[in-house]
């Protein structure tokens, strides 16, 4: 059933990657001055969850290494990494300048100063999930120093707008963008026949269950391929020959419950008060939610931040929102709860 089960994976970074071009080309005409020695803009790169943003940007910074020898590529998931020391000991972790930092006791001003001295290759940084970071402050360090370009993920400009000060704001505002829409359902097609055509054996799937898959999905590239993953692993563990209609189904509920786990393993401490208030009192407003909040942690974050922390659970599928602006609350969605695809 499997004959190559990398290209069934969340992370695989295709030859091509399909319905996106304009992307593609966008990203790598920013990105290109930097095989030449040159500094290059940083790019802002947003879009619904799902619609590839990693997946170019990783693919763009791969074919840059294949055209020139003095570029390299480091990627930060600040979603994991949040803090500013964290994000920065993993960018000198990947280009091998970590041998004497010590965790607990080296300041920011070290990792600062040796990423300043860093001159061996144009490296193009990756902070995916860039508006998880607690400190944005180490965008604009980045930002300044000409021997590493910046690619920052974020849903939505505004989120990530919002966690930053107004000097930095400025230059994102003028930085390149990057936008990408969720996929339609004959995209989500194309990308899913690929992926059959590189990892399945042959008529393991018929294309009317490629199109469920992609009407599930809703646009999700993410959960699409999940869903077909889960499927072809429960078809190759039972030894049969093709993915039934059953197995679909079964898949369906599987790949979104193993993604919404995913993203709650990943909520940073303050998030997850958050999102334990909600689940421990059902559904609240932001007010009432900060209320809450500010009593059980010490340093609470601002309003404007608990905001963005809603909004983000909300794009993840981890909370539902109900109702206007003005009065509008959060609730959780349990896993047997169809969440919005608006």
């Amino acid at each position: 059933m499997i004959r190559d089960a990398r290209v069934l994976r969340a992370g695989f970074i295709p030859q091509e990657v399909e319905h996106r071009d304009h992307e593609v080309n966008h990203l790598s005409s920013v990105l290109k001055p930097i095989t030449s020695g040159e500094p290059a803009d940083t790019a802002v790169v947003t879009g619904p969850s799902g619609t590839g943003k990693t997946c170019v940007s990783q693919f763009v910074t791969e074919r840059l290494r294949e055209e020139a020898l003095n570029v390299e590529a480091t990627y930060v998931n600040c979603w994991r990494n949040h803090t500013r020391f964290r994000t920065l000991y993993q960018i000198l972790d990947d280009i091998g300048k970590t041998i004497d930092i010590h965790r607990q006791s080296t300041p920011h001003d070290e990792l600062i100063d040796r990423l300043q001295q860093y001159d061996e290759s144009r490296t193009v940084v990756i902070l995916d999930e860039a508006d998880q970071l607690e400190d944005p402050s180490v965008i604009y360090d980045l930002h300044s120093l000409p021997q590493f370009a910046v690619i920052c993920i974020a849903n939505k400009e505004e989120e990530l707008f919002s966690q930053v000060d107004d000097r930095l704001v400025s230059r994102l505002r003028s930085s390149e963008h990057v936008r990408m829409d969720k996929y339609h359902d004959d995209q989500l097609y194309d990308i899913l026949r690929a992926r059959v055509r590189w990892g399945l054996e042959q008529d393991a799937v018929t294309d009317d269950q490629l199109y469920c898959i992609a009407d599930a999905a809703a646009g999700d590239a993410r959960l699409a391929i999940g869903i077909l993953r889960t499927a072809a692993g429960k078809a190759d563990r039972e030894n049969s020959e093709r993915i039934t209609d059953t197995m679909l189904q079964d898949a369906a509920g599987d790949a979104r419950a193993q993604i919404r786990q995913k993203s709650l393993d990943s909520l940073t401490p303050h998030q997850r008060e958050v999102y334990e208030i909600i689940r421990e009192q059902g559904a609240l407003g932001p007010a009432e939610i900060h209320d809450l909040y500010t009593k059980r942690v010490d340093e609470p974050r601002t309003k404007r931040t608990i905001r963005t922390y809603l909004s983000k659970m909300a794009q993840y599928n981890l909370l539902e929102a109900e109702g206007t602006s003005r009065d509008r609350k959060y609730a959780v969605i349990t896993s047997g709860t169809s969440p919005s695809t608006d």
